[in-house]
């Protein structure tokens, strides 16, 4: 006797189906992208208006209500989205973006543009939200911790050149210009509008970015020239990755992204990044203030950072938590001139014998004033601060993305690090707080 056939639940996808489903219905009361969309609903967004071309009473599309590419920006960055592309995908796939969307269709030249125009509005939000905490007694600032990121640039390492092969290509460029006028002028009807513009666009800007590396490569042989006047011989990073070569201390720069520089990563490779510092106030662990630099060093950028605080908050921190990077005698002591306390590693002198602790002849009384503060355990126990909050808001970026830009250039490199911080400030708010709305 043969074996019953089993019964299963089968397909059917050509059966139609009728839904009546809104967008509100879809998204639990307290998901994520509420929390976000509540906290856009509580800024003051007038200064994105102002750009909108389109205007009641005057033929033209409408824009994007701003609200909404706020909102589709920190929620994508929250959950580790940082393309453009992604996030207009998942704008018309997953249901989160299409409740922020709320039926208005995005593009992601929408989304790319609107992430890197409002560099100066999103730093003042930075500050205006931090000063909201520090009015309510969330943030002090009295205690911060800052600390540098390498954040791979968008550029290879094959794209830097030395001064001659730019100036070839400058001129390779200026011919490229020159041709395509003259096949404009011979046979205008030769290809389309759209061909000519994006041909026309490609050359332009291939000629502008070979400008903007010259100048760029002006920059670095005036800080080699500077190096080597106060005798400093320290080789430059290589242009690409691996071993140094030889002829390292010719410099280079990048025609795809001019102002990125070689930088040492965290696993010992080197390849074209950004330095990212970030200050972190130790308490609350909120973001305070940021900087993309393309210094390949931390060593000088303490005061700047002290200086950026007084400016955006009125008022240096107490104490300045770093790491022995910063730590640059200098820098010490001009932190102790804006009345900061430097918590970092007292270095190791080449003599094993002499107490690193204790002031020589030669210190300024900043730096003696440091070197016994920091053999103290009350001030041991101040700087394990730093790891847990430096380090964990550099840990916190790292996992939502803040890996390599997919921009090019420190202004729009600082956009996209804003975002970052903004994001991450709008989550301790809530823990803080318990609500996302902003004083």
């Amino acid at each position: 006797m043969d074996k019953p056939k089993a019964r299963v639940l089968e397909a059917r996808r050509d059966q139609i189906e009728l839904q009546a489903v809104d967008l509100e219905s879809l998204l639990p009361a307290h998901h994520r992208a509420r929390t976000v969309w509540a906290f856009v609903e509580g800024l003051d967004l007038a200064a994105l208006y102002d750009g909108i071309k389109a205007v009641e009473g005057h033929p033209g599309h409408p824009g994007i209500d701003p609200p909404i590419l706020m909102a589709l920006w920190l929620f994508a960055t929250l959950e580790g989205v940082g393309s453009a592309r992604a996030l207009a995908r998942l704008c018309g796939e997953h249901n989160a973006y299409r409740w922020i969307c709320g039926g208005v269709g995005v593009n992601y030249h929408a989304l790319a543009d609107f992430r890197v125009l409002h560099v100066e509005f999103l730093d003042k939000l930075l500050t205006r939200s931090v000063a909201a905490l520090m009015a309510m007694g969330g943030v002090t600032l009295n205690r911060v911790a800052q600390d540098g990121v390498r954040v791979r640039a968008s550029a290879g390492g094959g794209s830097f050149r030395r001064r001659k092969r730019l100036e070839d290509f400058l001129s390779m460029a200026k011919q490229q210009v020159r041709r395509l006028r003259e096949e404009l002028d011979q046979d205008p009807g030769a290809t389309t509008k759209r061909q000519q513009a994006a041909r026309q666009r490609a050359v332009r800007e291939r000629e502008e970015r070979v400008v903007q590396a010259l100048a760029e490569m002006r920059k670095i042989e005036a800080q080699h020239a500077a190096r080597d006047a106060h005798g400093d011989k320290r080789k430059d990073p290589p242009s690409g990755g691996g071993t140094p070569p030889k002829d390292s201390r010719q410099p280079r720069a990048s025609t795809t992204d001019p102002q990125a520089r070689v930088m040492k990563g965290p696993d010992g490779g080197y390849r074209p990044s950004y330095n990212v510092e970030i200050a972190t106030d130790a308490s609350k662990r909120v973001i305070v203030g940021v900087e993309v630099i393309n210094r390949t060093s931390d060593w000088e950028e303490m005061p700047p950072m002290l200086d950026q605080l007084h400016r955006r908050y009125g008022h240096y921190p107490g104490q300045i938590l770093v790491d022995g990077g910063f730590a640059k005698f200098d820098s010490v002591a001009a932190a102790a001139e804006r009345g900061s306390d430097v918590y970092a590693p007292v270095p190791s002198p080449k003599n094993a014998k002499l107490d690193p602790h204790q002031p020589r002849p030669t210190d300024p009384p900043a730096v003696a004033q440091w070197r016994l503060r920091m053999a103290s355990e009350p001030a041991k126990s101040i700087y394990r601060e730093r790891a847990a909050s430096a380090e964990w808001v550099n840990a916190q970026a790292r996992n939502r993305g803040l890996r390599q830009f997919l921009v090019r250039g420190i202004e729009k490199a600082k956009a996209v690090v804003l975002w970052y911080a903004l994001a991450h400030n709008l989550e301790r708010i809530v823990a803080l707080r318990g609500h996302p709305a902003p004083a």
